[in-house]
């Protein structure tokens, strides 16, 4: 492989040596390399899953749905939990502020048959979503979170159950620690830490230390390390330095599905291959926009896709005005004739390697409900306006 498509951060990390790392078990399931793909509100649909699946082993979780609307029959969320007919294991993050529909969900998605594990989120930073109480607001009662968490791992007999948060509300309001330890004695089977606060959202580095740190304080169940994984070598480096069981794969995957094949290479103790050029960057985006219009239908996966056109040509020679064209189409068509013309031997720009990808950088003043801290020992859930069908972490 060309150093130059390795940045200075991981210029001398060399892969992983025979019996460096375990597999990841979580319950029963038994995944290698230890990856897995990051919920995301739009993107980790059924066809995105199998594109990544393709390039890579490991664990991909569903697009989040809400617990309620799911119990109440909600015919978009139940299409959102729908996976492929190949798709093995089927994981799911299921969102839910009040234990008793979180219960009734875990009751209808374990019942049906429809998951193989269920991944809770308690890490959405959106303002409409803390200010009421949800979201990342949650572990900052630990009695309610472990209300919730209790309500689905009860429920969900031998599917195990996960939990993802964030470090807290903001460097002087830190529950990352507690939030484990609650995932640890209501029975979940791991825990994943997206290493930021919900005041930082997706800006800065994320602090891998309180990984390490979580780890130290959660011993029993396999603890996983999210942010700033963009390349494959980022995810040796977050192992080793925190001890940490598996990393969590979010924006770095944007535009790059064969990321998970530099990961695979790397557990393996290979060096990755080069990133596709352009002209194989076309095909997978041609790829994975059939996917998307078997699935869902030609006009919605075309403007779907749009975003992720985006993300695919970013950094390319002439790629604005490339995406002003991609920014038109409404049919496959539309999309092979946008892509006519483009230079098939153009490399991948090494300067687009660590180029964030979905969310944006800034911070924010996180708000929770007035007199939300007088009483953290509060268990009573909020209601329903603290849900949010697109709430992600």
């Amino acid at each position: 492989m060309d150093s130059v498509y390795k940045s200075d951060l991981n210029r001398d990390v060399a892969p992983a040596r025979p019996g460096e790392f375990d597999a990841l078990h979580i319950g029963a399931l038994r995944i290698w390399p230890p990856v897995v793909l990051a919920p995301m509100a739009g993107v980790t649909n059924y066809p995105f899953r199998s594109l990544c699946r393709r390039f890579g082993a490991g664990l991909y979780v569903s697009e989040m749905i809400t617990a309620r609307p799911l119990v109440e029959g909600n015919q978009k969320t139940l299409r959102i939990a729908d996976f492929g007919a190949d798709e093995s294991p089927r994981s799911l993050q299921l969102y839910g502020v009040d234990p008793y529909y979180v219960g009734e969900a875990t009751k209808r998605l374990v019942g049906e048959g429809r998951v193989d594990h269920i991944d809770m989120n308690f890490g959405c930073p959106v303002r409409k979503v803390t200010s009421k109480g949800g979201g990342a607001a949650i572990p900052v009662k630990p009695r309610l979170l472990a209300a919730i968490v209790r309500a689905c791992v009860s429920n969900a007999g031998r599917v195990p159950v996960t939990i993802k948060f964030r470090m807290g509300i903001h460097d002087a309001l830190l529950t990352f620690l507690d939030a484990g330890r609650v995932g640890e004695s209501e029975g979940c089977r791991a825990v994943g830490l997206h290493a930021r606060t919900a005041a930082q959202l997706y800006d800065g580095e994320a602090r891998w230390s309180a990984i390490a740190e979580l780890k130290q304080a959660v011993r029993s169940i396999p603890v996983l390390g999210n942010g700033d994984i963009w390349e494959a070598e980022d995810a040796l480096r977050m192992m080793r330095s925190t001890q940490c069981d598996g990393v969590i794969v979010g924006r770095g995957c944007l535009g790059r599905p064969w990321l998970f094949r530099d990961l695979a290479s790397v557990f393996s103790g290979c060096e990755p291959e080069n990133p596709p050029p352009l002209g194989g960057i076309r095909d997978i985006m041609l790829e994975h926009a059939a996917l998307l219009t078997t699935w869902f239908g030609e006009r919605t996966a075309m403007r779907a896709f749009r975003r992720h056109a985006t993300w695919y040509t970013k950094g390319f020679r002439g790629s604005a005005e490339l995406r002003q064209r991609l920014m038109q189409i409404t049919t496959l068509e539309d999309l092979r004739q946008a892509l006519i013309g483009i230079d098939a031997a153009e490399a991948f720009p090494p300067t687009a390697m660590r180029v964030p990808r979905g969310k944006g950088s800034g911070t924010q003043s996180v708000s929770l409900p007035e007199n939300y801290l007088l009483d953290r020992d509060d268990a009573t859930p909020p209601g329903p306006e603290a849900e949010d069908e697109f709430s992600g972490g």
